[in-house]
């Protein structure tokens, strides 16, 4: 096996342009690449407690809530961030298919640009329990706006989700009471204790649906933003000094490698 340090200075010039040519056509291509800067707005979970009438009522159960959730509750809504719904809402909504400029038309070119913001975008709970939305772009001051706007639709969609239960119920009560008020003319007629018990019994439905009206208006966050997205001064790709360097040690290696190989070949067998 030939000297490695002799087989350096016998094939430098070789080694050195396989590095110069790599160098260049891989910063040539890297500076045609457009510039993406990346915008990240973050969030930690609000507790769960608040969507709960019978928890939000009761003050002795309510101070044992804290009014942030934990890191588990971000689970689901990390899951819900790898269905599409939420970037076709935002892709229509800034028109992306014209910012792309995609030469489809109609829903191939919504569907087109749904996937690319998708791919542009990373939704994923921190190591220290919050949701961050990162979000790619060639716009630095569209980006945040997008990193933003999917933020609110995750808020949303979980807002619409928790307070499914609750309209249930309110739609359950009100039911429930009207049937009690239609009968409750004529037992008050026929017996007034009767009727005394179904007015009772209607002050309670009414309180019950005050109660579930109120969470239902309301609409407790599930998120609560800890830092809305701004415009990143600085472009975070493509990485044109950490390419470079990688390409020449890459290139250096593979000429050496070459280099080796072909001495080698040279070098007769004894």
């Amino acid at each position: 096996m030939p000297d490695l340090f002799d087989l350096l200075v016998k094939w430098w010039k070789q080694v050195l342009a396989i590095v110069i040519v790599s160098v260049v056509i891989t910063g040539t291509i890297t500076f045609l690449k457009p510039k993406q800067y990346l915008s990240v707005t973050t969030a930690v979970p609000a507790s769960s407690f608040a969507s709960d009438k019978s928890k939000i009522f009761n003050q002795n159960i309510a101070a044992l809530y804290s009014t942030l959730g934990t890191p588990d509750d971000l689970d689901m809504i990390v899951g819900t961030a790898n269905l599409d719904t939420v970037y076709l809402a935002v892709t229509g909504e800034f028109n992306l298919f014209d910012h792309y400029k995609m030469s489809e038309k109609g829903n191939a070119a919504l569907n087109k640009a749904t996937a690319l913001l998708k791919k542009n975008t990373k939704v994923l709970k921190s190591e220290y329990g919050e949701l961050k939305v990162k979000v790619w772009d060639t716009d630095k001051n569209l980006a945040p706006q997008l990193a933003n706007s999917i933020m609110s639709r995750l808020q949303m969609i979980h807002q619409d989700l928790q307070g499914a239960g609750n309209e249930a119920a309110l739609k359950g009560l009100r039911t429930a009471r009207e049937k009690i008020r239609s009968g409750a003319d004529s037992a008050l007629t026929k017996n007034y204790v009767m009727g005394g018990a179904m007015e009772e019994q209607l002050r309670q439905y009414d309180k019950l649906i005050g109660e579930y009206q109120l969470m239902v208006d309301s609409k407790p966050p599930v998120l609560i933003i800890v830092e809305r997205a701004k415009p990143s001064d600085w472009s975070g790709k493509p990485r044109t000094g950490q390419i470079i360097i990688a390409t020449a040690v890459l290139s250096f290696l593979f000429a050496f490698f070459v280099a080796l190989i072909l001495e080698r070949r040279k070098t007769p067998r004894t």
